[in-house]
């Protein structure tokens, strides 16, 4: 097969479906009929169907061949609204009510970001490991010492240089999973009446975390492909604002942009500078859909400001609830807190997630895990393209599994909340990222389960709920 010739094919139709010729939901001749009319050979226009699908121009129906896919814009202006004063109360009582719907028996969760299936996880390759771990004299008859998971740890300094990450075992700490390790690391650094940084939106969990360590969240401008506005971090930095900043540079949750590695090295140098902490949280990191990787803020750390919170809970074992933190030059502190407060991380399980790290496939794995999120992401961005109201915007995230979807003006997605629960959906409405009503018209949406007729009906019923609030 010609390479010329495919993507010569694939040209041609993306231009027509670009131009409007081949409009939203035509159906493409079927691949024999087009080699037969094109004098082509059938290899050739898979191929060139194949790219198209790559390029979310064209989805398989079943029965039906290739139609041309709705298709979404992405936000593109970035969030500098100001900060709202309101308090938090409306923001937990929203992720109240979210936390009791996922509970009800037969409801189609769209909101938990957390994979489900044995597709996403290694788990019989995983239990082997921990029985073997498990057999081991001794390791469940004492209690497990700090960072007693020295093969874990091994394990996390060999694959840090994959995302720029140059660690010693001496800098990192296990903790319980990344919450743990983030409110480890914002005790270290700050006080009771401090200020914190963070990005709009941000992850729901920040706000009362930081609630609860009297500290302040600044919300800072944050724009839906580049991420965190240097130049407003740099303003804040400048009038002493804040005693740290907490971020996530790469596969943002809930917007999926991973920051440009030179404003990555802004950033770095900016904090650097100015001596203030930054925590980085990496969760996603590892599910960037690009490879190589883009590097880690920490990447650019010369001297210790950044710290780098991560887990294995989104990638290889959530129930084990594994985090850990390198803590830069704040090391000594953090361990002693970790120390203080649960002691430590029981060996087991840590040894037996080094133990499947040793075996040599989570890299395998982790390939195989961007292949399908990133196919699993376009496929729920069609479907959003195909059922919600024109004027829709969803974001293009490079990495994870997480859509953020802006509304047309006029939908509260508090309402929709109420009406998709009646009909067994719940989703994250967009007023849990932030403070106030600003992201009322937002929602985030999880593409981290098996697609299957629910799901696809799920979104399809949001989608008429929406449109019938717009009155359209």
């Amino acid at each position: 097969m010609a390479a010329n010739l495919y993507q010569t094919l694939a040209d041609e139709m993306a231009d027509a479906i670009h131009s409007g010729r081949l409009p939203v939901g035509t159906r493409l001749p079927s691949l024999r009929g087009l080699a037969a009319q094109r004098q082509l050979s059938l290899n050739t226009v898979i191929a060139a169907y194949r790219q198209l699908e790559d390029a979310g121009l064209v989805v398989p129906q079943p029965k039906a061949g290739f139609v041309v896919s709705a298709r979404l814009a992405e936000p593109t202006r970035s969030l500098r609204q100001a900060p709202s004063l309101a308090t938090t109360q409306a923001q937990q009582l929203m992720m109240a009510r979210v936390l009791a719907a996922q509970q009800q028996p037969g409801i189609v969760d769209l909101a938990f970001a957390g994979p489900r299936g044995r597709r996403f996880y290694p788990g019989d390759k995983l239990a082997r490991s921990t029985a073997q771990v498990l057999r081991r004299a001794g390791m469940v008859e004492t209690y497990a010492r700090p960072n007693a998971a020295t093969r874990l740890l091994e394990q996390i300094v060999r694959r840090g240089p994959r995302l720029g990450l140059h660690t010693s075992v001496e800098r990192l700490v296990l903790t319980h999973g990344a919450m743990e390790a983030l409110q480890l690391a914002l005790r270290a650094v700050t006080r009771p009446g401090d200020a914190v940084g963070i990005e709009a939106p941000s992850y729901f969990n920040l706000y009362p975390l930081l609630s609860n360590l009297g500290l302040k969240a600044i919300e800072l401008p944050t724009d839906p492909r580049l991420g965190l506005d240097v130049d407003a971090v740099a303003a804040q930095l400048e009038q002493g604002a804040l005693a740290a900043i907490v971020a996530m540079p790469s596969v943002h949750n809930p917007l999926g942009f991973t920051m440009p590695v030179a404003e990555k090295q802004r950033l770095a140098a900016l904090v650097n500078h100015h001596r203030i902490p930054l925590i980085e949280d990496a969760v996603y990191a590892e599910l960037q859909f690009q490879e190589p990787l883009s590097p880690l803020l920490k990447a650019f750390d010369d001297d210790g400001w950044v710290m780098v919170v991560s887990s294995f809970s989104k990638t290889l074992a959530p129930d084990y609830r594994i985090g850990w933190l390198d803590a830069g030059r704040f090391a000594a502190d953090i361990q002693l807190l970790k120390f203080q407060s649960t002691g430590a991380e029981p060996r087991l399980l840590g040894e037996a997630v080094g133990a499947f790290l040793e075996a040599g496939s989570y890299e395998q794995h982790l390939r195989r895990l961007r292949r399908l999120y990133s196919d699993q992401v376009r496929r729920v961005r069609s479907l959003i393209a195909q059922h919600f109201p024109a004027g829709t915007l969803a974001t293009q995230p490079t990495g994870g599994f997480l859509l953020w979807v802006e509304l047309p003006p006029g939908i509260d997605t508090g309402e929709l909340f109420e009406q998709a629960l009646a009909h067994a959906v719940v989703f994250m409405p967009g007023q849990v990222y932030s403070r106030g009503a600003r992201y009322r018209h937002c929602l985030r949406l999880s593409c981290c389960q098996e697609l299957d007729e629910r799901y696809v009906a799920a979104i399809s019923t949001l989608g008429r709920l929406a449109c019938a609030l717009r009155g359209g």
